[in-house]
């Protein structure tokens, strides 16, 4: 409660001493990012599409000049992600806070800006509840039940029968097993048993021969990005638990271009769900490809498409609000909002604020000798299910 009240003082007293960015006709946008540690790429790749962003449309907008103020949050680090929110607030004087890769530092992050009025867009963190933290945040990367409530009913009307669940332990791992397994179960499939590994992991071989030891169907994975998927899909390898042997499953994360390059030939015929990859047949996503690859030297991935169209958002609603930076006005701009995106179609939900977007089943095929995640169906304009059901 100490530490609330204090919080509460420092951005009340910023606020009364009239000193935000805004005033000296700037915009500050603060990026918490994981910039080091086992998730430092995913925050590369995000910020990488925040630079190319201000690249090609100008670090001015409604008049205003754009600045960011970058802060590394090191990984899964809840205190230290609500410490820089609150010191990009109090001490940097930030408009708006951006970024967040992952869903227990979004979290602590919408406590602060719940308290200081502040927009905030979550432009990685998965789990659905986190909007629940502050009436000011829009989301423009995914939402878990998004993907697998529908990924478990494609499955099940696919010929999966029956399936084993191996998720990561915390908010989007947890989210991930529910929502398959209710999307699976509602078009007759069966769950022969599930496990929750931990977040920070890098041996899967026990978790691996438990799946074996059941003899499923399928698999059904959910673990996070960085250097778990090669890991986890080596130790299914190694178990001849391949999908030339049986349906693997997944979250995307499994067949990302690094873990693809690190498993080999044994990925083909993985069947993943996702919001976008770079293989995404578009004219945008061609021309955002080719401009990333120009800059970066590699592909983009859905951490940059979370980065990307979370600046479309900031910028857009920036205009309509004719500079305005107050956290109400952003919001209330921010809701409803739908554009064409190098992903296809989305909106921001103007109840939930939440993203509206086509999900992409895909599946590991070689194209011209290279792996590569083939779409093979789209399930369009898909709707977070967690939280319409609670509207």
């Amino acid at each position: 409660m100490r530490k609330l009240t204090t919080l509460m003082l420092g951005l009340a007293t910023a606020a009364l001493l009239g000193v935000s960015a805004q005033a000296a006709g700037t915009v500050k946008i603060g990026l918490i990012l994981p910039y080091s540690g086992q998730f430092a790429d995913t925050g590369v790749q995000i910020d990488n599409a925040v630079k190319l962003w201000v690249k090609q449309h100008g670090d001015m907008v409604a008049g205003k000049k754009v600045e960011f103020v970058r802060k590394d949050v090191g990984g899964i680090n809840p205190p230290v992600a609500k410490r820089l929110a609150q010191e990009l607030i109090t001490r940097d004087k930030v408009d708006i806070l951006a970024g967040f890769a992952l869903t227990p530092n979004g979290m602590a992050g919408g406590d602060v800006s719940k308290v200081g009025k502040k927009f905030m867009v979550i432009m990685n963190a998965a789990t659905s509840s986190i909007l629940d933290h502050s009436p000011y945040i829009a989301r423009t990367s995914v939402t878990v039940p998004q993907l697998e409530y529908s990924f478990g009913k494609w499955a099940a009307r696919h010929g999966v029968k029956n399936v084993y669940t191996m998720v990561a332990n915390y908010g989007p791992g947890i989210d991930a097993e529910v929502w398959f397994q209710k999307g699976f179960k509602s078009e007759g499939g069966k769950i022969v048993g599930s496990v929750r590994m931990p977040v920070v992991n890098t041996d899967f071989s026990s978790y691996a021969q438990r799946a074996k030891d059941l003899n499923p169907g399928g698999i059904f994975v959910f673990i996070p990005g960085g250097t778990q998927p090669a890991a986890l899909a080596k130790a299914l390898r190694e178990r001849g638990m391949d999908a030339a042997h049986l349906k693997i499953l997944a979250q995307g994360e499994l067949t990302l271009d690094q873990p693809l390059k690190s498993v080999g030939d044994s990925a083909l015929g993985t069947i993943t769900v996702f919001h976008y990859d770079w293989a995404h047949k578009s004219k945008m996503n061609k021309a955002f490809v080719e401009a990333f690859n120009k800059e970066f030297h590699r592909n983009p991935d859905i951490y940059s498409i979370g980065g990307w169209d979370g600046m479309h958002l900031i910028y857009a609603a920036l205009k309509k609000t004719h500079g305005k930076t107050d956290g109400p006005s952003l919001i209330a701009a921010a809701k409803g909002m739908h554009w064409e995106s190098p992903r296809g179609p989305i909106a921001i939900d103007p109840k939930t604020r939440d993203i509206v977007q086509n999900v992409y089943v895909r599946k590991v095929e070689k194209v011209g000798g290279k792996l590569e995640n083939v779409e093979i169906a789209t399930i369009k304009n898909v709707k977070d299910p967690a939280h319409g059901a609670k509207k």
